[in-house]
């Protein structure tokens, strides 16, 4: 994986991150995922987004530059993950929805809980995030440099297989076919639509 394969708007690179491999190795060991399911959020034109509003110190990193990760804390409980696409000084990333383990499932149930299914361990972003050991201390980290998270090119995933559809609990824009999950894989989360769900304009 490279810079040149994120500097693209955030729908264009969200279903090309679809079978893409992202690695957390620490010293408890090194859990891999093959990612299953995405979603896009860009900027100034996306409600949904962290940064609709303009920059924050909250979502500095989405501005770039690409292959960042950019970690925030949902409802005060989860940490959730996306890598960061575009033009720098552009906010656009791709939030991490869900993935299948490859590499260290016994950590990943360690830190998700014994009776956890091995579809569900990195099944919902903040999940996901459990699995891998990501935190806040991974904001801001390259993901293309060797660092202890990395993401790198994964299995070949045919556009046949690649689903389209609206974004799950977002309470604006809801209804933009920004998700991409793969087909019938049962590590992909349930579409829930947000109770404060409001229509949005455009696509």
């Amino acid at each position: 994986m490279n810079v040149g394969h994120l500097a693209h708007s955030a729908e264009e690179v969200a279903p090309k991150l679809l079978g893409a491999t992202l690695t957390h190795a620490t010293p408890e060991g090194t859990v891999s995922i093959t990612i299953t399911e995405t979603e896009a959020y860009s900027g100034a034109a996306d409600p949904a987004s962290h940064a609709y509003r303009g920059r924050t110190p909250r979502n500095a990193v989405m501005f770039g530059p690409a292959g960042h990760l950019y970690v925030y804390r949902s409802h005060g409980l989860h940490w959730c993950a996306n890598i960061v696409t575009g033009t720098d000084g552009i906010a656009s990333a791709v939030l991490l929805r869900a993935g299948r383990v490859i590499e260290g499932e016994d950590l990943a149930r360690e830190r998700r809980g014994d009776k956890v299914e091995g579809p569900r361990l990195a099944r919902g972003p903040g999940n996901l995030c459990r699995a891998l050991g990501i935190t806040a201390e991974h904001n801001g980290t390259d993901l293309l440099t060797g660092a202890s998270v990395v993401l790198s090119d994964g299995e070949s995933v045919p556009t046949a297989l690649i689903r389209v559809g609206p974004r799950v609990g977002v309470s604006r824009a809801h209804d933009r076919q920004h998700r991409f999950y793969l087909a019938g894989d049962p590590t992909v989360s349930a579409y829930r639509l947000s109770p404060r769900a409001k229509p949005s304009a455009g696509a």
